[in-house]
């Protein structure tokens, strides 16, 4: 084609295709709850644990066969792509056999229905917090080590899971009153911050700022702070506070290494 003057004009493209996201949350509903099945009776005998990577973190056979059903489901009828921003996250709890999803604007849903935001309660005895690490954070970081001084001091109790999408699940339902990622895991992140934030979880970075929610992030973009939109002002002054002891910290850490 030409323009008026003559130039030669690129035909347009087709317009991109709008991905059924309702039909997407079922479908990985359903590969979630098929793995969640796959590994519930294997996993009260016990299986196979091998070392993952680096770091130490360790991987079982369940694991890989989960994995391994949910692609083959996955890719068969799906394509899903939004950038790099999370449109569908779906976390699957094996042992309870229960299942939470969310679609980006569509809201959050449990066993239950859909979710709505939990109270913001009073926590006259501090909060419960959840804390959560990525696996190449060295033992001896000052700031990881001043941010579970300042959260243990302070809050009535803090969790650390082996499942850390579990925890955004209990802030979602309001079990929990926040939680504090350091450098988190990649895959910890997407799924469970998105079902947070359809309930109505505020999620910040340790500056306050809105999170990025990006995929694809570097680990030192990924510390978060999550909670009630009410408490999160709380929350992020206990984050500052680790970070102005940090370096105290590291000077106590170096003495007792010596």
């Amino acid at each position: 084609m030409t323009g008026r003057h003559g130039d030669m004009m690129r035909p347009s493209r087709p317009a991109a295709t709008v991905p059924d996201l309702d039909l997407a949350r079922r479908v990985a509903v359903d590969a979630a709850e098929a793995a969640g099945a796959l590994v519930h009776a294997p996993a009260q005998r016990g299986t196979g644990m091998r070392v993952k990577d680096a770091t130490g973190d360790v991987v079982s056979d369940l694991d890989l066969a989960a994995e391994q059903l949910i692609i083959s489901r996955i890719r068969a009828g799906i394509a899903l792509c939004m950038g790099t921003l999370p449109v569908l996250g779906v976390v699957h709890d094996p042992v309870a056999r229960q299942t939470w999803s969310a679609v980006r604007r569509g809201g959050a849903y449990g066993p239950g229905g859909r979710l709505a935001r939990p109270a913001c309660r009073a926590a006259p005895y501090g909060p419960v917090l959840a804390w959560t690490q990525g696996h190449g954070v060295d033992r001896g970081d000052a700031t990881a080590r001043a941010l579970r001084l300042v959260l243990e001091s302070t809050a009535r109790r803090v969790l650390q899971l082996w499942a850390p999408l579990l925890s955004w699940v209990m802030l979602a339902r309001g079990d929990i009153d926040g939680i504090i990622g350091y450098r988190a895991e990649a895959v910890d992140l997407p799924a469970g911050a998105l079902i947070a934030t359809e309930a109505g979880i505020a999620v910040c970075g340790f500056d306050g700022q809105p999170f990025n929610e990006a995929i694809g992030l570097r680990a030192q973009d990924r510390s978060f702070v999550a909670g009630h939109p009410g408490n999160i002002g709380r929350l992020t002054g206990l984050v500052a506070t680790a970070t102005r002891i940090a370096p105290q910290v590291a000077n106590l850490t170096a003495a007792a290494d010596w």
